[in-house]
């Protein structure tokens, strides 16, 4: 079922920085999700080069917290959409209603339109109403009764699942994990971690005081500033390299396709950004490239080699420019 969020009303100063307005948005969710500053990145690039972003982990570590931040900091209006396996279609995307003294239909909006879309436990839903919400992250758009309606923009799905070998979970096919930007997952915290966690006050309270640092205006201007980050052709090589590096892999049953070589430079762009960097580095492909390749990937047949651990040793192997 959705949340009914309504635009949040507390406004920061409307000549902020946006630079500075993005530091301080990724400062505020490090405050919330402890020791997983990396995938606090993660979240950010997924956001900068416009794609959407999948966290895969174990119930109770976070996923939802680093998902609702990001929500609340990004200002303008979000939606939470808790996937269950009675939910239907419409009850994403909208439906049209016939009003019998206009003898007319009127379209009612779903909880994805939306800036920001909580989609929480997303494979808890059939395939049939998955897709419904995959089809409007491709299209930016949704189609009812012959009627397209353009979703707001900016539109940023952050989507939770459980690992696929829990109960009562159906898997997303491949191509529908091509629509997520980059993949992540939380794990647990560290000893020293946890134990400031569990001194901290109630998760449920510092969410109420978190304030949004960006809005639909700045996160424009910061996307375009990710396009101009400079690539060069040593890197661009080193890309190159890393995705054919895939398609040829005895352990890969498929490689990685272009668009996805495509997403790499431009999830690279945006972690070279969020360092405050105008020109790229290998480094940045490095730290993106798990992330982008492994809901991609899969293992050949009979093989026992997970992609992750396939991706990590073309990194170790692959020479850096």
């Amino acid at each position: 079922m959705a949340d009914h969020a309504a635009p949040i009303s507390r406004q920061r100063d409307a000549d902020a920085d946006p630079i500075r307005s993005l530091q301080k948005a990724i400062a505020s969710v490090n405050t919330m999700v402890l020791d997983k500053s990396h995938q606090v990145d993660l979240a950010f690039c997924a956001l900068l080069a416009g794609g959407h972003l999948l966290i895969e982990d174990l119930p109770g570590v976070g996923k939802t917290t680093l998902a609702h931040s990001m929500a609340i900091i990004l200002g303008g209006n979000w939606q939470r959409i808790q996937f269950t396996s009675d939910m239907l279609p419409a009850d994403i995307v909208g439906v049209s209603l016939y009003r019998p003294g206009e003898d007319a239909f009127e379209f009612r909006p779903g909880p994805i339109f939306a800036n920001v879309v909580l989609a929480d436990e997303i494979n808890r839903a059939t395939p049939r109403t998955q897709s419904a919400l995959l089809e409007a992250m491709a299209e930016g758009q949704v189609t009812v009764d012959g009627k397209t309606h353009p979703l707001p923009a900016p539109f940023f799905v952050i989507a939770t699942q459980n690992p696929a070998d829990l109960v009562g979970t159906y898997p997303l096919p491949d191509s529908q994990l091509d629509r997520f930007l980059l993949r992540t997952s939380i794990g647990y915290p560290s000893r020293d971690e946890e134990r400031r966690l569990l001194r901290q006050v109630d998760r449920r309270i510092m969410m109420g005081e978190l304030l949004p640092e960006l809005d639909a205006g700045q996160l424009e201007t910061l996307m375009g500033q990710v396009r101009e980050v400079h690539l060069s052709d040593p890197v661009l090589d080193y890309i190159q390299t890393l995705v054919a590096a895939t398609r040829d892999h005895p352990e890969l049953r498929n490689g990685l396709s272009p668009r996805a070589a495509l997403s790499l430079v431009a999830v690279a762009r945006a972690h070279a950004f969020i360092r405050g960097r105008d020109h790229c580095l290998p480094e940045d492909v490095k730290a993106v490239f798990v992330a982008l390749a492994s809901h991609r990937l899969q293992p050949s047949t009979g093989s026992e080699v997970s992609p992750e651990a396939v991706i990590q040793a073309l990194l170790n192997e692959t020479r850096v420019p």
